[in-house]
């Protein structure tokens, strides 16, 4: 009698555990608890007094049992920790885990994206005041200086509260552009290139991350385009959004879809680069609802993207 009490209360906190808790004996099931008997989808009563290998279904785990030891299992989705000790295997789901992991990793490969360009922009600052130069434009540099480093203060803000974008306003093209063209030109000089902005409108996003997206698209256009080239930024309205691209005079590209994927390069790629630019691309555009793709436009590879437009800018 005592002995049946202490089974039972065995068993009891057995079926407490979030774990799947297979017990066996020589080959044979024994017990499921109520965690193994969901994932297997048969009940303990079923399963007691069968073969390991009919109720698990899985001449891996079978082996497992057999040697002992742990291992990972992708099942239907899900990723499943096993671990086998004598007498016992003990089933862990970590997908909601890994999936975190993932995120992570995602998340810190955003953030070492966006932090290159703020941190360029102060390179090359601190590079041009050590050269003596015009009371006046000493202080354009120190203002744009001042720039960056409140877009890096937003950036450690934005580590709690994501990386969509969180402060929409209303704000000319022009604005965005004219920090492009600031933050480029030594990139410009260096490639011999120009860029030429398209007509003003007014949108609906936050100007740091629509800048970050420009920034982006420009500086893969230097990379890839041919040195000495021009690079177009094109902004046309269609209907209740700005559509803007960026253009330029490269190959043409095949399969452009894949691009916008994380952690991938295009073919020919060189140099050091996370593959992550058009996925952030992407991802910022799809925070305010809009759309991001890649197509030939005649001679011209264009980069396009859409965020919503605000009337009272003709």
């Amino acid at each position: 009698m005592e002995r049946l009490s202490v089974e039972s209360s065995a068993q009891h906190w057995q079926d407490a555990l979030p774990q799947a808790v297979v017990l066996f004996e020589n080959g044979v099931v024994t017990h499921l608890n109520t965690a193994a008997a969901r994932l297997w989808n048969v009940s303990n009563e079923k399963a007691r007094g069968r073969p390991l290998l009919e109720v698990l279904r899985r001449h891996t785990l079978e082996a497992l049992c057999e040697r002992g030891g742990e291992t990972e299992l992708e099942v239907s989705g899900r990723t499943l920790r096993c671990l086998a000790v004598p007498g016992a295997l003990i089933v862990e789901d970590i997908t909601d885990h890994r999936r975190r992991e993932a995120e992570l990793r995602e998340a810190t490969a955003i953030l070492s994206h966006e932090f290159r360009t703020p941190v360029t922009g102060l390179r090359g600052v601190l590079e041009a005041l050590e050269y003596a130069m015009p009371e006046e434009l000493q202080q354009t540099f120190v203002k744009q200086g001042l720039q960056e480093v409140e877009r890096l203060a937003r950036l450690v803000e934005d580590l709690a509260v994501g990386f969509r974008p969180t402060r929409a306003r209303t704000v000319p093209l022009s604005e965005v552009y004219n920090r492009v063209e600031r933050l480029l030109m030594p990139d410009l000089a260096a490639h011999n290139a120009t860029v030429i902005f398209g007509e003003d409108h007014l949108v609906r996003a936050d100007p740091d991350k629509l800048l970050q997206i420009l920034l982006n698209l420009i500086e893969n256009a230097l990379k890839y385009g041919p040195r000495g080239g021009r690079i177009e930024v094109q902004s046309t309205v269609r209907g209740l959004w700005i559509e803007i691209a960026v253009c330029d005079e490269g190959a043409s590209l095949s399969g452009t879809e894949h691009l916008f994927q994380a952690h991938t390069r295009g073919e020919g790629a060189t140099g050091m680069g996370s593959g992550m630019g058009l996925y952030i691309v992407r991802s910022l555009v799809q925070g305010w609802g809009g759309q991001a793709w890649a197509e030939r436009r005649g001679d011209l590879n264009a980069f396009v993207f859409t965020l919503p437009g605000v009337a009272g800018l003709t």
